[in-house]
C-alpha cells in the first residue's frame, strides 16, 4: 500500500474524535474505545511526532452518572453533563496513557482563547510549553462556562482551529464513518472519495449529517467544513472512522485525504470567515468592493449603501456587494441603527458633523475576513 507522505512527514498532528467513537449506546465511556485509541496515538508518538487531542464526549460521558436517557438540549443542562462528564474522561485518557509512560494535560478553551491576541499568544504558549514537557495535550471547549452566542458550535472547527494555533501539520479528524462519501454511505452505488484538492472536487457532492446524533453534535457537514478551516491554512487533512486511527496515523491511504489549499493566516481571521455567525449586512457600493476586495482596504462610510439586520458594535456582519454577493465577513464599529446617518459620507464630515467618536471605520481590514 502506498504511504501518503504528509501524514509520515508531519511531526505535530493534532486528532479530534467525536462522542459517537468514544461512549456506549447508553451514553457512559467505554474503555476499549479509549484504550485502544490511546495505543494509536502512543504508537504515533513513538514514531517521532508531537500529538494533541482534541476529545468530544465529556456531555456524554456525563449522562449515564446523572441518570440522563440522552444527551438534553438545554444549555444549562448540557453544562452540568459536562461538568461531570470531563472528570471521568480526562481521568479515563490519564490512565491509558500513564500505560504508555505519557502525562496528559487537559486544556479547556473557550472562543475567546483563540480571537483575542492576548489569550491566544497564552493558549500557544501553554500549548508549546506542553509538548516540550513531552506532554500530550487533551482539549475540549470549555463546555461549562460556554454560552451559546460564544461557542465553537462543534468540536471539529475547535480541532481545525487548534491545529493552526498549535502550529500543526496535519488534522486527523476520527469519526464513525471511514472517510467522506459521494453521497449516503448507507445506500447503494456510493463510493468513498479518497482525495479532495479544493471545494471543486465537493461540488458534485451532496454532503448530508451522519453519525450518531444521539451523543454528538457533528455530521459530515461540520468535518468538511472544519477540513476547509485547515486547509486553507495549508493543513493537510485526514478523515476516517476511528477505528481505522492507527493505519491513518501511519500513512496509510485509509480515509478521505483533504491537500491544503491555502497559506497560514491569524487565526481570529480563520474564526471569523468559518466560526461564526453573522448578525446582519452591511450593504456596499460596487467601487467599495473593489477596496475592500482588491485593495484590502477598510470600509469606510463613503462606500456604505446601507444595513440590514440587528447588530451592535463587535459583532460579526457580512459585507455585502451591490449584486447581493457578501464578499467578506468583518467586526463592524457601529450599531446598526447609527448606519443610516452614516451612508455615503466621507469620514471627515462625519467628524466634523457627529463628533470625534465616529473618526473610524466602518469596519477596519484587521477585523475582515474575505470570502
Amino acid at each position: 500500500m502506498t504511504v501518503r507522505g504528509v501524514v509520515t512527514a508531519a511531526r505535530r498532528i493534532v486528532v479530534k474524535v467525536g462522542s459517537s467513537s468514544l461512549t456506549t449506546a447508553a451514553g457512559g465511556i467505554d474503555p476499549d474505545r479509549v484504550r485502544r485509541l490511546v495505543d494509536d496515538l502512543a504508537a504515533s508518538r513513538g514514531r517521532g511526532a508531537e500529538v494533541v487531542l482534541v476529545s468530544s464526549g465529556a456531555i456524554a460521558a456525563g449522562l449515564a452518572p446523572l441518570g440522563l436517557k440522552k444527551r438534553p438540549r438545554g444549555l444549562p443542562a448540557q453544562q452540568a453533563a459536562a461538568s461531570v462528564g470531563q472528570g471521568l474522561l480526562v481521568h479515563r485518557y490519564t490512565e491509558e496513557l500513564a500505560r504508555h509512560g505519557i502525562t496528559a494535560g487537559q486544556v479547556l478553551l473557550t472562543v475567546d482563547d483563540v480571537t483575542r491576541r492576548s489569550h491566544y499568544r497564552n493558549a500557544y504558549q501553554t500549548f508549546a510549553k506542553l509538548l516540550e514537557l513531552g506532554v500530550l495535550p487533551i482539549v475540549n471547549e470549555n463546555d461549562t462556562v460556554a454560552t451559546g452566542e460564544i461557542r465553537f458550535g462543534d468540536n471539529d472547527r475547535l480541532a481545525a482551529l487548534v491545529a493552526h494555533l498549535v502550529h500543526a501539520d496535519l488534522l486527523v479528524l476520527l469519526s464513525d464513518v471511514d472517510g467522506l462519501y459521494d453521497g449516503n454511505p448507507a445506500h447503494d452505488g456510493t463510493s468513498l472519495v479518497r482525495e479532495v484538492a479544493g471545494d471543486g472536487d465537493l461540488t458534485a457532492i451532496r454532503i448530508g449529517s451522519s453519525g450518531a446524533a444521539g451523543v454528538g453534535t457533528g455530521g459530515m457537514q461540520t468535518k468538511v467544513e472544519a477540513a476547509r478551516i485547515a486547509t486553507g491554512a495549508g493543513i493537510p487533512v485526514v478523515l476516517t472512522a476511528a477505528e481505522q486511527a492507527a493505519a491513518a496515523l501511519a500513512g496509510d491511504e485509509v480515509g478521505t485525504l483533504f491537500h491544503p489549499t491555502g497559506r497560514r493566516r491569524p487565526t481570529r481571521l480563520l474564526w471569523l470567515a468559518h466560526a461564526t455567525d453573522p448578525k446582519g449586512q452591511v450593504l456596499l457600493d460596487a467601487g467599495a468592493v473593489r477596496a475592500v476586495v482588491e485593495r484590502r482596504a477598510s470600509l469606510l462610510a463613503a462606500g456604505v449603501t446601507g444595513a440590514t439586520g440587528t447588530f451592535v458594535a463587535g459583532d460579526p456582519v457580512d459585507l455585502v456587494g451591490p449584486d447581493g454577493i457578501a464578499v467578506a465577513r468583518g467586526l463592524v464599529n457601529f450599531d446598526a441603527a447609527e448606519v443610516p446617518a452614516l451612508v455615503g459620507r466621507s469620514t471627515s464630515e462625519l467628524k466634523r458633523e457627529l463628533g470625534a467618536a465616529y473618526e473610524r471605520e466602518v469596519v477596519h481590514r484587521d477585523d475582515m475576513a474575505l470570502l
